[in-house]
């Protein structure tokens, strides 16, 4: 039985797999250079990446929400993604917490850790959570400038298992998704 809140994700020894989806204008400057370019991008804005497959989907629709018609798969370092679980807090206030301490602890903290319901191949509801990950300022550029080790396009492989779902074949939809498995992170999280 799966964890209540585990992450899972695809990796190697070298990387590990996150994804984002974005407009044409910032994916085709990422592909191009092999990271994250300001402008388009912005340095300035919280960033979520995702390690989950299926959670990604069902935040871009399968790659077809306006703003999110391209779907990344974002390798990268596995101590790039175990700093990030480092220098992170909760995406709510702790109970208990005082609005100074909270206060104290985002400004301390340039990572965000949000755990969301993990979805299946109808992008329904889990009873486990997949994890998402917001980076801002500090964070957000090291991330583009020594995380990032290959970014992907993956919307045509978004659209077919779309289209094998939609059709009715879970075997094929399912036999194309990412070989996900339970990820330890050598740090606690925040």
């Amino acid at each position: 039985m799966t964890p209540e809140r585990q992450i899972r994700a695809f990796y190697t020894g070298e990387t590990i797999r996150v994804y984002q989806a974005y407009s044409d204008a910032i994916a085709d400057t990422a592909l191009k250079h092999g990271t994250f370019v300001s402008p388009p991008f912005s340095m300035n804005r919280m960033t979520w990446i995702k390690p989950s497959f299926l959670w990604m989907m069902y935040r871009a629709g399968w790659g077809y929400k306006d703003g999110q018609r391209r779907i990344l798969a974002v390798n990268i370092t596995p101590e790039g993604f175990n700093w990030a679980l480092a220098h992170s807090c909760p995406s709510e206030r702790p109970h208990g917490l005082d609005d100074e301490g909270w206060r104290q602890l985002k400004a301390a903290s340039p990572v965000r850790i949000q755990w969301d319901p993990e979805r299946d191949l109808h992008l329904a509801p889990l009873p486990h959570r997949a994890i998402q990950i917001g980076l801002s300022g500090e964070a957000v550029r090291l991330y583009v400038s020594d995380w990032i080790k290959t970014i992907t396009d993956i919307t045509a492989l978004a659209h077919n298992i779309y289209a094998d779902v939609k059709a009715g074949d879970l075997d094929s939809a399912r036999s194309r998704l990412p070989a996900e498995r339970a990820y330890r992170p050598n740090v606690s999280l925040g």
